[in-house]
């Protein structure tokens, strides 16, 4: 059952959740992956090649037909999983009902159901289709369930980024797991062993990665747990693909970077989707493909380690484009290694390592979006943003489903097909769709990028730095009697007045007046009971809303956006209640000096106009501690209304 206000996880409690994600991964990679070349190699044998091959042909299209369908059903498993109330919580029936059925029905998938292709080819399609949209539904309800519960196991920052860490490692083995054990196990259970195995050793296969999906959802299920806070009770919002349309038509920068990522998704699905037919079918060793896998963990892996260094180095423009040259470096090895393994590895390698680093270079971009499309249309469509991405995966996880099935009819690679039959123009085909096709989607992608992309970490800095100058304005007074209000500094420190700080924005009354706080800790304290209305995606800013309609803006350090997070958590999330003395941010502030930064606490009432008589109740240089009352205020009979404009136009920078 749920808990409530439990914010440290047990051991325990992660490692299951952290299995979770690794059963959760190892599921997706047998679905992905591993289904389709079942379907293409094995699963149609009636002896009619041409019957066999139409058959590959409707099963394939037909999947991704599904997919697709899929993509307008996810919004409202979404809600349907938000709505969800039960002893147990939102979240964990779905990842083990999910769990549990999408298994259930991925194994019979690995079948001939009995051979029913071979009597009725019509019904077998039907069935087949309805097992596979169901299977489909059912784990998305377990993949979207078990992802969005994680804000829910803790209401704790930094247990939550531990949690993270180890589910990430957790999904990084299951996944790179199902690619290492694939065809030894497949091969070691088949009656004869043969290049590709045969059905029963698929079989077993299945049943393996399939029995490891089951039983890691009910051990999120039994022991992991819930936690009951005010945050969790807020509505959320449901997306949709129409939201993300008219999210793509407003907000140009996040337009031009899921187009840059729709090309590369489908690129790359496409040869990660047939490098085990490469091995396979083109060499002949099925088994050199485990080490492949094993390298591409370690890749992967060493890949994530070296981004921060990267990315402190080079742009992020020059970044994507060095990633995916490597990448298309690695796709022209591949294409004349041959059947030297050596090179095959060395060619396979360029073009996996480069991987997690671009899904985190256009992650950081899609999230830096969400200021971008704020200060431009006047309104903060995050969750709209952040649902691009997973949908991008989706589609072109689709495309290459049906293109995959295709591929191996064109190349001849379908039921009984070794490396020895396929024909000097099967090859070629082969190589044509797998290299050729792929490479010129990533040089599209690279074009949109570099021409169109502006989204740099300095240009999301000063979108940040405009946004923090207009936050709040707006707000109106909760009533007009002409009572004072004291506030209190939110951090311990020395006391300053704002015209004493080092920005022109603060130190001119631009972002409203206050005070400013020289800290002597990194505690950041709710000044007074109100609801969190703005979260920085840098975590350097909060801005309050008390219930007199005083809008705060708490802001730590000045350039301290430059840091995009480091040495900041954040406790608090938008929409949340807050009570005075609570703790809402942290930060670090050896972070800040050694960044050569001035750490000074600045905090606003950016909706000054609304208030008259705004003094500070104690004389600067005073040493003041967190919760002290240092700024008095009285709401104005007749409030002025700000007229201040806000900048919604946005120049592209060539820089």
């Amino acid at each position: 059952m749920s808990t409530k206000g439990k914010s440290k996880m047990t051991m325990g409690q992660r490692l299951a959740y952290s299995f979770g994600a690794f059963g959760n991964d190892s599921f997706y990679g047998l679905l992905c992956g591993y289904l389709i070349m079942f379907i293409t190699s094995h699963l149609f044998d009636t002896g009619n090649k041409a019957l066999d091959n139409k058959m590959i042909s409707m099963v394939t299209l037909t999947i991704m037909l599904l997919r697709f369908v899929e993509l307008f059903i996810d919004p409202f498993i979404g809600n349907a999983i938000d709505r969800t109330k039960t002893r147990w919580g939102h979240f964990r029936p779905w990842v083990v009902i999910g769990g549990t059925v999408s298994s259930i029905i991925l194994l019979l998938l690995f079948t001939n159901m009995g051979g029913l292709y071979k009597k009725s080819a019509v019904a077998y399609l039907v069935i087949f289709a309805v097992l596979y949209i169901t299977m489909d539904i059912f784990y998305s309800f377990k993949d979207v369930g078990f992802w969005s519960m994680l804000p829910s196991l803790t209401t704790d920052s930094r247990e939550r980024e531990k949690t993270a860490t180890f589910a990430r490692v957790g999904s990084t083995i299951g996944g790179g797991l199902v690619g290492i054990v694939v065809m030894p196990a497949v091969i070691y259970f088949s009656a004869t062993k043969t290049s590709t195995g045969d059905d029963r050793g698929w079989f077993m296969f299945a049943l393996i990665i399939c029995f490891l999906a089951l039983i890691s959802a009910w051990g999120v299920g039994i022991f992991t747990r819930e936690v009951n806070s005010d945050i969790r009770k807020n509505k959320k919002d449901t997306v949709g693909l129409v939201g993300i349309f008219k999210a793509l038509s407003g907000n140009d920068q996040l337009m031009w970077v899921a187009c840059a990522y729709l090309f590369y998704c489908v690129g790359i699905n496409i040869v990660n989707s047939l490098e085990v037919y490469y091995f396979t079918y083109i060499m002949g060793r099925p088994k050199a493909f485990s080490i492949f896998s094993t390298i591409n963990v370690f890749l992967g892996i060493i890949a994530t380690s070296l981004f921060p260094f990267f990315s402190k180095h080079l742009s992020r423009k020059a970044l994507f484009t060095a990633l995916l040259c490597c990448m298309l470096g690695g796709i022209i090895l591949f294409a004349f290694a041959g059947n030297n393994l050596a090179l095959v590895l060395v060619a396979a390698s360029l073009f996996g390592f480069p991987q997690p680093m671009v899904f985190l270079i256009v992650l950081m971009v899609i999230t830096d979006s969400v200021e971008y499309g704020q200060l431009k249309l006047g309104h903060r469509d995050e969750s709209l943003a952040l649902s691009v991405r997973p949908l991008l995966d989706k589609f072109g996880g689709a495309v290459a489903n049906g293109v995959v099935g295709q591929v191996a009819i064109i190349a001849g690679m379908t039921t009984g097909a070794t490396a020895s039959s396929i024909t000097a123009a099967g090859k070629t085909n082969f190589k044509l769709l797998m290299f050729a096709v792929p490479a010129v989607l990533l040089v599209i992608a690279i074009i949109v990028f570099a021409k169109k992309v502006i989204l740099s970490e300095a240009k999301h800095a000063e979108i940040v730095a405009e946004l923090e100058k207009t936050w709040g304005k707006k707000q109106a007074a909760s009533d007009h009697s002409a009572k004072t209000i004291n506030i209190s500094t939110p951090i311990s420190g020395q006391l300053t007045s704002l015209d004493q700080v080092n920005d022109d924005t603060f130190a001119k009354g631009l972002a409203g007046q206050g005070f400013a706080i020289k800290p002597s800790d990194g505690r950041v304290l709710a000044p007074f009971d109100a609801t969190i209305k703005q979260v920085f995606t840098t975590r350097h800013a909060v801005g309050l809303v008390d219930d007199n309609g005083i809008a705060l803006l708490i802001h730590i350090g000045i350039g301290t956006v430059k840091l995009k997070g480091t040495g900041f958590v954040s406790y608090v999330e938008q929409g949340q209640r807050v009570k005075q003395g609570q703790e809402i941010l942290e930060f670090w502030d050896p972070t800040i000096k050694k960044a050569g930064l001035d750490d000074t606490v600045i905090v606003t009432v950016t909706n000054s106009k609304q208030f008259e008589n705004i003094t500070m109740t104690k004389p600067t240089g005073t040493t003041v501690q967190a919760g002290d009352d240092v700024l008095s205020l009285q709401i104005a009979s007749t409030p002025a209304c700000d007229s201040t404009p806000i900048n919604n136009s946005l120049t592209p920078d060539p820089a």
